[in-house]
């Protein structure tokens, strides 16, 4: 790709000024548009150092109204990024409906800058580009527009950038030791952004290869680029939605249901003394594997999910209650606030994703997409099947960043649920616990339960199994999920020595 570009494109002054007025116009029309229709988008500038990066996204939001922008100058990452996985720094930076974010610079400094500098596996490289596709194929399925942008200059240009700006104490700063090693290492580095483009170039977030020896040629083409996109993302968003079809359930889907909750033995049970002294040690060995779990920077996202009164809070506080209350968050999962509606729905469990060597341990997940909002009506048939994947993929990420996660679904069955509901009834200390919802819930047992196999068998998966804890007897079902944290904490820090 980039061995073919000519790089020899000009525009002169004139041609230059007859176009740039019509376009900035468009551009700024297209922004109120995508404003009006809640359309979010991302614009990322990638390319050679001393291509231009800077001047062309100062020369792009001239058109723009400055109120419904924002630039993102990525550079190394912050210590505190380098605690996360490294796209949660984009997630975090994602732009709500309506909005433009630009950055200059992207995730895909990752996967060139960062690569370029350090020795990287092949498994790593490897995950990096799965992580970096699957972000993108997310977004874009989520109503983003992605617009990515690749600055074309060769070794000669490069170079007598570098010179000029070295010249002048004043621009001198922007040029560092790393920047002139890549232009000594040319074709290594050329292969690295070659290989990168090939490997992200898809339908849905496809790369424009800009020539950006003559800045004028460069800014007609880029603002041509964005114009068409957006106006591309516009008119599919005016175009009346086609009345959704479910998608035939799978034949097995029957099979689901009594391969999984059904196969749980809820007779299961441990008496009050046993339960005591299980507990004791079990607190005592989690105690001690958070302070390991700190000291060896790896991170714990622990998930609950279950029935209504299955049992997730009492978990939660056993599990805590030895913790050190400086490294953990417990994280309740209500219903998305009018920000969080603005985004795409992965976004808010990003922002609550633990740094390295802290715990968030989340009361509800990301797993009400393909439950809750699945038997309600809240997401379309698309959305929530298109889910599956999504989720599994960004705990493959937390995963391949170190962290450990675990999923908890806590079953009980109907009897149980009705005596727990009418016994908090019955509790004046416990009345806020029980809601008409959870009543109304609860005469949607048979689609809950459908829907949770299927979720079951679809995200329970190597890096990020889910755990059925057996949850008539409250005793038995903490001291389970207890030795499932201690377990699965053991082997990971086995797996550090």
């Amino acid at each position: 790709m980039l061995e073919k570009m000519d790089l020899t494109k000009k525009m002169d002054k004139e041609t230059y000024k007859a176009k740039i007025e019509d376009l900035q116009e468009k551009l700024g029309g297209l922004q109120r548009e995508c404003k009006a229709l809640n359309i979010p988008v991302m614009i990322a500038f990638e390319g050679y150092d001393a291509a231009g990066k800077g001047s062309q996204i100062a020369e792009l939001i001239q058109a723009l109204d400055p109120r419904g922008f924002e630039v993102h100058a990525v550079k190394q990452e912050t210590e505190n990024e380098k605690m996360h996985a490294f796209l949660w720094r984009f997630w975090t930076k994602t732009p709500p409906n309506g909005r433009i974010a630009i950055y200059d610079s992207s995730w895909y400094r990752h996967v060139l800058v960062e690569r370029f500098e350090k020795i990287m596996t092949k498994e790593q490289l490897a995950n990096a580009y799965d992580s970096i596709c699957s972000f993108e194929r997310q977004l874009s399925d989520g109503g983003m527009a992605i617009i990515k942008i690749f600055l074309c200059i060769d070794k000669k240009e490069q170079k007598k950038r570098f010179k000029k700006l070295l010249k002048s104490k004043e621009t001198a700063w922007r040029v560092t030791k790393a920047d002139l090693k890549r232009n000594d290492d040319f074709g290594k580095y050329q292969a690295i952004n070659e290989e990168m483009l090939q490997k992200t170039d898809t339908d849905y977030a496809p790369w424009t290869l800009v020539e950006a020896t003559d800045r004028r040629f460069a800014t007609i083409k880029i603002y041509t680029t964005v114009i068409n996109a957006l106006a591309a993302k516009v008119e599919a968003a005016k175009m009346p939605k086609a009345e959704e079809v479910a998608a035939a359930k799978p034949e097995y889907d029957k099979e689901l249901q009594s391969s999984i909750l059904s196969k749980a033995d809820l007779t299961k049970m441990l008496t009050k003394e046993e339960y005591k002294k299980k507990l004791k040690v079990l607190q005592e060995k989690i105690q001690m594997l958070h302070g390991e779990m700190y000291r060896k920077r790896i991170p714990l996202v622990v998930g609950f999910e279950g029935w209504d009164a299955g049992g997730k809070g009492g978990a939660i506080k056993r599990l805590t209650e030895k913790m050190d209350p400086r490294g953990y968050v417990v994280h309740p999962t209500a219903s998305p606030n009018d920000i969080e509606r603005e985004h795409h729905y992965l976004w808010r469990f990003w922002e609550a994703m633990p740094k390295a060597g802290h715990a968030t341990i989340f009361d509800r997940t990301w797993y009400g997409r393909v439950m809750v909002e699945r038997i309600e009506g809240f997401c379309s048939t698309q959305d929530w099947q298109r889910a599956y994947k999504e989720m599994n993929d960004m705990e493959s990420d937390l995963v391949n960043a170190g962290a450990v996660v675990l999923k908890f679904w806590l079953q009980i069955d109907q009897d149980e649920q009705k005596r727990r509901f009418e016994e908090r009834q019955q509790n004046p200390e416990k009345q806020w616990k029980i809601t008409d919802e959870d009543w109304r819930n609860r005469e949607k047992w048979d689609q809950y339960e459908e829907a949770v196999n299927e979720m079951l068998i679809r995200t329970s998966t190597p890096k990020a199994p889910w755990i059925v804890v057996e949850g008539n007897c409250k005793y038995y079902a903490r001291i389970k999920v207890l030795q499932s944290v201690v377990d699965a904490l053991e082997t990971r820090l086995k797996e550090e020595k």
